[in-house]
């Protein structure tokens, strides 16, 4: 009974709000002042600093000057041969035998070198790369024979894909057959998406390489590709593309936005996505026909 009693009490005394809560608070806010205010806590902090170069980001924000600058060396250098051919008293003949000539000869060369150096700099540059819209008609089709749970993975692989990268096409072909084309598609002349001819696919040079290769193929840039050709059903200004074998009866097309848009995380997720995806397909036994107008969802 007394322990009983004896713990009561020291629970609510250790739980009273108005009298031990206010003061703890009051001391908490004075050992915060005081140690802030304390110079011996006050130190630098000790840990790795990020790296700072300073050549590479003096060039980045001085582009055009740095892009010139062998012109001004190359005119600089040429006055400077002239100058001294004609205060040094030397016959402005050039003269085979004299070692001054040769060597006035060979700074004119480079100089000459130097300003034609820095006129291909001002001529050529970087092309900017940024997120192009793609040309197109929305299309949202999928089989309609494929089983529930599989139509749930389709649709989730397309809203992980366009949700964390630059992807606004995504088409899968399995087994000679296309089972889903969404996102933005090529316009037909009748107005609606162009339908993708599965068979037509499957025995161009691209999907045969990717088939016979089995790993992921990236195509950076597609407009430097001639097999670019073989993929009409994607956006005319399609940037990249990413092909994942799905095993060896099926491939995933996935068109983005924007070149080099797909980072080596994202091709590496690409792989795991279509590997998850594969396994999906084989525990269901499917039985699709090509996708109509009626198999929108």
């Amino acid at each position: 009974m007394e322990a009983e009693t004896l713990l009561h009490g020291a629970i609510s005394w250790s739980f009273s709000p108005q009298c031990h809560l206010p003061h703890r608070t009051r001391l908490l806010r004075q050992a915060v002042r005081a140690s802030s205010s304390n110079p011996r806590l006050k130190k630098s902090y000790q840990g790795p600093k990020p790296k700072q170069d300073l050549i590479p980001d003096w060039v980045s924000r001085n582009d055009d000057t740095v892009r010139s600058l062998p012109i001004y060396v190359g005119g600089a250098s040429l006055v400077a041969v002239l100058v001294n051919r004609a205060v040094s008293g030397i016959a402005p003949v050039a003269d085979a035998s004299s070692s001054q000539s040769r060597a006035d000869l060979l700074t004119l060369g480079l100089a000459v070198t130097s300003i034609l150096t820095g006129l291909v700099w001002l001529t050529i540059k970087p092309k900017t790369i940024s997120v192009v819209n793609p040309l197109g008609v929305e299309c949202r089709m999928i089989s309609s024979r494929l089983p529930d749970p599989l139509i749930a993975e389709l649709l989730w692989v397309w809203e992980s894909l366009s949700s964390v990268t630059c992807c606004r096409s995504l088409v899968v072909v399995y087994d000679r057959t296309c089972i889903l084309q969404i996102g933005v598609a090529a316009e037909s002349s009748g107005g609606e998406a162009l339908a993708v001819d599965a068979a037509r696919l499957s025995e161009g040079s691209v999907y045969q390489g990717v088939m016979k290769s089995g790993s992921q193929s990236y195509l950076a840039n597609l407009s430097l590709y001639p097999g670019r050709s073989e993929l009409p059903f994607l956006p005319s200004n399609t940037q990249a593309v990413i092909l994942q074998p799905l095993g060896d009866k099926g491939i995933v097309i996935i068109g983005g936005d924007m070149i080099r848009g797909f980072t080596n995380a994202d091709q590496a997720w690409i792989t795991y996505l279509g590997e998850k995806l594969d396994a999906t397909i084989a525990k269901h036994t499917i039985s699709v026909t090509p996708l109509k107008i009626q198999d929108r969802i």
